[in-house]
């Protein structure tokens, strides 16, 4: 079982040059919300569409275009904070944050700094060495995506797509509780794994439907505690912010040379500059974005164009009802349930839909049995051909009905590793399958003797050997098995080799 360890992290620790320096560490994870239409306009959200064809007049920025909440958002929002155990606001409001960019038409980004539709919460972080830690969330608020401006078509000119203008991200921001590269990559992939078990993000970070902007800080041994006591900021020194990471490698390779930098400015005599920076994988190193701006700096104020958003308890109450078993209880009900280890539980947990597959193969049979055959045979196979559960070929039905051939005894588990190849390939009823090829197990007591007395009859020397070293009585069991084209139950042979043998 996992050790919890909700208030005292293990920090990361890295040596300077003159004395050791803790990290620390918080998130700001922008989640596009899984609906068909944008934040305050019908246009799509499908991706990979043809540039500049999901853009209706209100995401464009044409003049006197007023934006109309979608409510299906609201929910996701919800839904995700019910999710993280979070405090639902029922009074919540829009902002305009104003910026440039040319990608934003609007020339200002409808987000919710004063009054964000879901309060404080909490994510349970595994961590590698079988302990956990429970991550604060500060907030999450509902704010729209920006275009994507290009810069690789034209050696003269940049290009604008506005198909993500208006797309609806949830930011769900940490405290700064994060205390290492490995749990800050841990914390995103739980977070990602809960927002799809959800259905209120699908997680897909390489088409950048959830990516993290990155907070690291530096102190010294004992400053952590400090702030803990007095929630005074000052003493976890100046933060950077890492912007747009969408790969758990980056994020921790980010973090560790980010790290390292302030460590060399401050033990040079230098002081770290609040800012926002770029990491470049190729190089490794983090470089300069711009200066890292401040609420002030926006000119926030309650956006005219929207109502602020009121609704009642038995709103929340009818999402709340909705809400799968989360991946959490799942993995301990997996475990209490089938006997399962920890590990195999947490495999099969990682996605919901692995899990719904196992739980169908194991509706009435051995647990333990199914999880083996789930976890090695089948997603082995699947991650060898680079697909996952939804491409499985085997139903769970089928493969239900081998492990039913295994707990009965009419198939070994050498045959069932054939059998399993032929349904993967071919598909058919296991059972039928067995029945059709002559693939029952010989469970015949006379005809296995007699395989056995045949392989002694014709190994005189190795007998000698056997009865010296009993260790050697595998010879005879493998050649028994040869003998009868792996149709003999292996138990029934071991029995027999040793009695015959009397050992």
């Amino acid at each position: 079982m996992l050790d919890l360890t909700y208030d005292a992290p293990k920090p990361k620790v890295i040596q300077g040059a003159k004395s050791d320096w803790e990290l620390v560490i918080g998130l700001e994870v922008h989640a596009q919300v899984a609906t068909q239409a944008k934040l305050f306009s019908g246009a799509s959200t499908l991706f990979g569409a043809e540039p500049n064809s999901n853009v209706a007049f209100v995401d464009a920025g044409m003049p006197g275009m007023l934006p109309v909440i979608n409510e299906g958002c609201v929910e996701q929002a919800v839904r995700t904070g019910l999710g993280l155990k979070a405090e639902i606001n029922k009074f919540s409001a829009f902002d305009r944050k104003n910026y440039f960019y040319p990608d934003l038409p609007q020339g200002y980004q409808i987000s919710q700094l004063y009054h964000p539709i879901v309060g404080e919460g909490e994510v349970l972080v595994e961590l590698g060495d079988g302990t956990a830690r429970l991550v604060r969330v500060e907030r999450i608020h509902l704010e729209q995506d920006a275009g994507k401006s290009i810069h690789d078509m034209d050696p003269n000119m940049s290009f604008v797509d506005l198909n993500r203008t208006g797309v609806a991200l949830m930011e769900i921001v940490s405290r700064p509780d994060i205390r290492g590269p490995e749990e800050a990559a841990a914390y995103v992939g739980k977070l990602r794994q809960i927002l799809r078990y959800l259905g209120t993000c699908d997680g897909n970070m390489q088409n950048g439907n959830l990516r993290a902007d990155v907070n690291v800080s530096i102190c010294q041994p004992g400053q952590y505690e400090k702030y803990q006591a007095t929630g005074d900021f000052s003493h976890l020194g100046t933060r950077c912010e890492i912007k747009n990471m969408n790969s758990m490698r980056f994020i921790q390779a980010a973090i560790d040379v980010e790290a390292r930098r302030q460590i060399a400015i401050v033990e040079d005599g230098g002081e770290v500059t609040q800012e926002t920076r770029l990491y470049d994988p190729d190089k490794n190193e983090t470089r300069s974005m711009r200066s890292k701006e401040e609420a002030h700096d926006y000119r926030y104020f309650p956006c005219p164009d929207l109502l602020p958003l009121e609704f009642d308890q038995a709103f929340i109450d009818d999402i709340a009802a909705t809400l799968p078993e989360l991946p959490d209880a799942k993995k301990a009900r997996f475990i209490a349930d089938f006997g399962l280890s920890d590990y195999d539980a947490s495999v099969l947990t990682a996605e919901a839909e692995n899990a719904a597959y196992f739980e169908a193969v194991a509706e009435g049979r051995d647990g333990k049995l199914a999880a083996n055959w789930v976890i090695n045979e089948l997603f082995g196979r699947l991650k060898k051909e680079d697909h996952v559960i939804g491409d499985s070929p085997v139903s769970p039905d089928q493969l239900g009905g081998i492990i039913a051939l295994i707990s009965k005894g009419d198939i070994s588990g050498k045959i069932a590793k054939d059998l399993f190849e032929i349904v993967y390939t071919e598909g058919g009823d296991p059972a039928q399958i067995v029945e059709d090829r002559g693939m029952k197990q010989v469970t015949d007591t006379g005809a296995i003797e007699a395989a056995v007395d045949a392989v002694i009859a014709a190994n005189p020397a190795q007998v000698e050997k056997a009865k010296q070293n009993p260790k050697l009585v595998g010879f005879f069991v493998g050649q028994v098995m040869k003998a009868t084209g792996g149709k003999a139950n292996p138990k029934a042979v071991n029995e027999m080799v040793a009695a015959k043998l009397g050992l």
